[in-house]
């Protein structure tokens, strides 16, 4: 490896929105993110997010649609 082309790789906090934080290496200074491990649907097993805000009925309202089941 070249000498002085390397950017410094550190050990860093990233901090989730949902609250939990944990320690990575990277060469940013600090990381924020929207998911984690401990927040994903995928992981957890639980939904968290619902409808959000009524989106889809906004759009079926706004187009005419009908719920179909």
């Amino acid at each position: 490896m070249r000498e002085g082309i390397h950017p410094n790789y550190n050990t860093i906090k990233v901090e989730c929105a949902c609250g939990n934080q944990f320690e990575t290496g990277s060469i940013a200074k600090e990381l924020k993110v929207e998911v984690c491990s401990e927040c994903h649907p995928f992981y957890t097993g639980r939904q968290k997010f619902a409808d959000a805000g009524g989106r889809v009925d906004k759009f079926n309202k706004k187009y005419g649609l009908k719920e179909q089941r």
